[in-house]
């Protein structure tokens, strides 16, 4: 997958000049390649976007979508409880001025991805189950996945680190769904409970 090209395209699309989209792109990439970014990365952005392409047909705005995906962990850091916020505002900032755009949309989408609570708008939906599609891959991934969130929370020690992960994922259990989009639900629902509970009991 050409991430350069599939982003170029949507900003071109958006409105974005070529400089501009040039720019842009470089100081994604240099985001999303920081160091400490183990899971957080353009690995992940790719993933997020092959289940785009699978459901594009669904969305109303797919435009708006496809930004937000690109932009929801722009700003990532573990010791932060605003990043998701903070990518929001980061994403409206670059925005071109006079494009007709749902910066609502956009701005909404993104710090949905801090709560993935179910939204009112499907399309927020979607992009929360693109999000947490990880939760339900075969165990050897999943397993690699919750080693690479670990190291990006490498700061706190295994006591600090175990029982605040742990809450963290009682909550998605605690929650009548994990997915918020019925399709989602009936693939991937029960795998990723299974997943989540014994990555509970591992940290437990």
């Amino acid at each position: 997958m050409n991430l350069n090209q599939i982003y170029s395209e949507l900003l071109s699309n958006i409105g974005f000049s070529a400089n501009d989209i040039q720019q842009n792109w470089l100081e994604l990439e240099k985001a999303y390649s920081g160091k400490s970014r183990h899971y957080h990365n353009l690995t992940h952005i790719a993933a997020m976007i092959e289940s785009f392409e699978t459901y594009r047909d669904k969305l109303n705005k797919p435009n708006e979508i496809l930004f937000s995906i690109f932009y929801h962990d722009y700003i990532y850091k573990s010791s932060k409880k605003d990043n998701e916020l903070k990518s929001a505002e980061f994403a409206l900032s670059i925005l071109p001025e006079n494009i007709s755009f749902d910066r609502q949309l956009v701005f909404d989408a993104i710090c949905a991805t801090q709560q993935h609570q179910h939204n009112i708008l499907e399309d927020i939906n979607w992009l929360i189950d693109f999000d947490l599609k990880i939760l339900a891959r075969d165990w050897e991934d999943y397993k690699i996945y919750f080693e690479q969130i670990r190291k990006e929370y490498g700061i706190y020690p295994d006591f600090l680190y175990k029982p605040g992960r742990a809450k963290a994922l009682k909550h998605f259990l605690e929650n009548e769904f994990i997915f918020q989009t019925e399709e989602f639900r009936n693939l991937y629902e029960e795998k990723a409970r299974v997943n989540i509970e014994k990555e509970i009991l591992l940290l437990t």
